[in-house]
C-alpha cells in the first residue's frame, strides 16, 4: 500500500535539490490511483526502482539545501524513486544529521560526548539555547568541539574546536566559524618521515598529487601491478595485518576469500564511518594524506578483483570530504582511477558515500543497507560479506587505518612489516590519545608499547592532573586504572587483562572527571545509537540506562547490590543474544567501571 505522508507538497527549493541530484524526471511513479473498475493501480516506476541506492544522497541533497526533510520533500522523493513515503520516512528518521521537523538554516551541533564533557562539562542540560546536542564529532584532541552547518545551494560545514560557551553562543547568533587548525596539529609526532603511517602528514600538501608522487606516492601500486594479485595477497597475509577497527580479523584471509569467489562482480568498501567516541585517527589520515587512501583502495581492489569501491565517510567530517573528493577527481584525471589504470587492463573507480550520523553504520553489514537505500541495520551472518555483501555480491570491507598499512607492506615486504610489534600483534598501530595529557593527538607506535610509554609520548599529564582512569577502545571498550599503566598495548595483552584496544582510543581521565556522569553518558549513547532491530539490544540498552540511573541513587544502600546484579545480568544478555557488536559491547565499559574501578559501592 502506497501511503502518503499526509498531503505535503514539495516546494520549488526542495524539488530543485532532488532534481539537482537525480536529473530532470524522465518518469515518475504514480501509485494507488483507481482505474475505471475501482481497483488501485500503480503506474510507472520500473526504471526508478533501480535507483534505490540514491535515496541517502537524495536526502542529503534536500537536507543540505533547506536544513530538514519535510513531508512534501518525502512525497516528491517517493515519486522520483518509486519508494513508499513510509519507507523514506523510516530512513530519514534513522540518521541523526537529518530531521523531519523544521530547523534553521544555520545549525550548531555541539558535542556532548565523553572527551568533550570531561573537558568542558558541557551536557544536554547546559547547552546554550539553539544548540543541537551531538554525539562524538571525532575531534577529541581539541575538545570541546562544534560542527556548524549552513544550508543553502552550496552547503557550508565547518568544525570549531576547541570551542568556549561564548563562542558557541556567537555561532548560534550567526558569527562565522574561524579557520580550522592545521591538520598536522592533530598528530604531534609529525612532520617526521621516519614514521610509517603518518610519514606524509604535515609534509605533503593533501590537495597536491604532485606532492604525493614526489613522496613515494603510487610506488606501491606500480609494484603491486608488477608482482600480481596473488602475490599482493600473499604479502598482506605474511604481514599478519589484522583489521584496525576493533574486530582484528586477518586482512589477508578476507582478501583471499573474496578473490576466490566465482562471482565476478565484486565491491570494495572503505569503512570511514569513524563514530566510536574518542576515535579520530582515520579523520587525520583522510584529511592529511587522502591520495594514500585512494592508492591503498586501488591495490586492495586489484588484489581481490573488485571493479568499484565506496568510501563510506561519516557525515561529520567536512574537511575529509573536501580533501577526498579532490583526491578522487585528481586521481581519475591522472588515470590512477578509471579504465586501464597505469596502462594495464585493470579498471577501478571510487564513489564517496556520505553517512548521516549513525554509529551502527560502522558495522560492515549495516553499511551495505545504508548504501542500498535502507535503514542502516546489521544483517544476520552467514552469509558473510565475502560471499554475499553489497548488492548481494562478494564484498571487501576494510577501515581506513587497515588500508593505510597496505602501502608499507607492498613497498617493503610482509616479512619486514611482521618484524614490528609482538608475536600476536604485528605492525604499526595508531592510538587516539585525548583527555588530561599535554599533547593529545594521534600517535604511531609499534604494537607492544605500554600505556605509560604512550602517555609519555603525549608529553605526560597536564599540570596538577592525576590519573583516575583510562578508557581504552572507546564507549565499546573498557576502563583501566592507574595501576595498569604498564599494560602492553597488544591484542593478546589486552585480552589477558580483560579489556580491549578496540579502535585505538586512549582517553585519559584525571581526578576532575565525573565517572558517574561518564557512565551515564555511555549508557545514553548506546540507547540512542541502537538501531532497534533486535530485542536484546533495543530493550537491553534502555533497561541498562534505567538501572544505572537507579544505581546512582541507591549507591551505598542495601538496594545497590540488587541494581548492580541487574546491570550485570542485562550486560550478559546483550552480550550473548544481540545480533551485532553494538549490543554485544554496550555493557563493556560500564562493567569495567563497576568491577575494576569500583565506581559504585554496594
Amino acid at each position: 500500500m502506497d501511503l502518503k505522508i499526509a498531503s505535503g507538497t514539495a516546494n520549488a527549493e526542495e524539488r530543485q535539490a532532488v532534481d539537482s541530484l537525480l536529473g530532470q524526471p524522465s518518469e515518475t511513479s504514480q501509485g494507488a490511483q483507481r482505474d475505471e473498475s475501482g481497483l488501485r493501480v500503480s503506474r510507472g516506476g520500473g526504471e526508478l526502482r533501480k535507483l534505490r541506492h540514491l535515496l541517502l544522497p537524495t536526502l542529503h541533497s534536500v537536507n543540505d539545501r533547506v536544513g530538514f526533510i519535510s513531508r512534501g520533500a518525502i512525497n516528491y522523493i517517493s515519486q522520483r524513486l518509486d519508494i513508499a513515503p513510509a519507507e523514506i520516512y523510516g530512513v530519514a528518521t534513522f540518521y541523526a544529521l537529518f530531521d523531519t521537523n523544521e530547523r534553521p538554516a544555520r545549525q550548531v551541533h555541539v558535542c556532548i560526548d565523553l572527551a568533550c564533557r570531561a573537558a568542558s562539562g558541557c551536557t544536554e542540560e547546559t547547552l546554550p539555547e539553539g544548540a543541537i546536542p551531538s554525539p562524538c564529532l571525532g575531534t577529541c584532541e581539541r575538545a570541546p568541539s562544534v560542527l556548524v552547518i549552513e544550508t543553502g545551494v552550496t552547503v557550508r560545514q565547518e568544525v570549531l574546536a576547541p570551542a568556549t560557551k561564548t563562542q558557541i553562543a556567537e555561532l548560534i547568533a550567526g558569527k562565522s566559524a574561524p579557520t580550522e587548525q592545521p591538520i598536522a596539529q592533530a598528530a604531534p609526532q609529525t612532520p617526521d618521515k621516519s614514521l610509517v603511517l603518518l610519514s606524509r602528514i604535515g609534509i605533503v600538501d593533501p590537495l597536491s598529487i604532485v606532492d604525493y608522487e614526489s613522496n613515494d606516492g603510487y610506488k606501491a601500486l606500480r609494484k603491486a601491478f608488477a608482482i600480481g594479485a596473488e602475490n599482493v595477497i600473499a604479502e598482506v597475509t605474511a604481514s599478519g595485518l589484522v583489521g584496525r577497527g576493533g574486530a582484528a580479523f586477518s586482512t589477508g584471509r578476507k582478501w583471499a576469500a573474496v578473490a576466490s569467489q566465482p562471482v565476478k562482480t565484486r565491491y570494495l568498501i572503505c569503512n570511514a564511518d569513524e563514530s566510536e567516541p574518542g576515535t579520530f585517527k582515520d579523520r587525520v589520515l583522510m584529511e592529511g594524506d587522502p591520495f594514500a587512501m585512494i592508492e591503498s583502495m586501488t591495490i586492495a581492489a586489484f588484489a581481490t578483483g573488485c571493479q568499484h569501491g565506496y568510501i563510506y565517510l561519516r557525515g561529520e567530517y567536512p574537511r575529509a570530504l573536501r580533501n577526498l573528493t579532490n583526491a578522487v577527481e585528481v586521481a581519475r584525471n591522472k588515470k590512477y582511477l578509471g579504465n586501464n589504470i597505469l596502462d594495464t587492463d585493470f579498471n577501478f573507480d571510487i564513489t564517496i558515500f556520505r553517512g548521516a550520523g549513525a554509529y551502527i553504520c560502522g558495522e560492515e553489514t549495516a553499511i551495505f543497507n545504508s548504501i542500498e537505500g535502507y535503514r542502516g541495520e546489521p544483517r544476520n551472518k552467514p552469509p558473510f560479506p565475502v560471499e554475499v555483501g553489497l548488492f548481494g555480491k562478494p564484498t571487501v570491507v576494510n577501515n581506513v587505518e587497515t588500508l593505510f598499512n597496505v602501502l608499507p607492506i607492498i613497498n617493503d615486504s610482509g616479512e619486514k612489516y611482521a618484524s614490528w610489534g609482538s608475536t600476536g600483534s604485528k605492525g604499526k598501530k595508531l592510538f587516539c590519545v585525548s583527555g588530561a595529557v599535554n599533547k593529545p593527538g594521534v600517535y604511531e607506535v609499534n604494537f607492544g608499547a605500554t600505556l605509560r610509554e604512550l602517555i609519555d609520548l603525549a608529553d605526560g599529564l597536564k599540570p596538577g592532573s592525576q590519573i583516575q582512569a583510562v578508557l581504552l577502545g572507546g564507549a565499546a571498550g573498557g576502563f583501566v586504572g592507574p595501576e595498569d599503566l604498564d599494560l602492553e598495548l597488544t591484542l593478546e595483552a589486552a585480552r589477558a587483562a580483560g579489556t580491549t584496544l578496540g579502535s585505538g582510543v586512549v582517553m585519559v581521565l584525571d581526578q576532575s572527571a565525573n565517572m558517574v556522569d561518564q557512565l551515564q553518558r555511555i549508557a545514553a549513547f548506546f540507547r540512542d545509537e541502537s538501531c532497534g532491530q533486535c530485542v536484546p539490544c533495543r530493550v537491553g540498552t534502555v533497561r541498562q540506562q534505567e538501572a544505572l540511573a537507579r544505581l546512582v541513587k541507591s549507591s551505598g544502600t542495601n538496594n545497590a547490590a540488587i541494581d548492580l546484579q541487574l546491570l550485570r545480568d542485562l550486560g550478559q544478555v546483550m552480550r550473548d543474544a544481540s545480533i551485532c557488536g553494538l549490543g554485544q559491547t554496550a555493557h563493556n565499559a560500564i562493567d569495567s567501571a563497576l568491577t575494576r574501578l569500583k565506581v559504585f559501592s554496594a
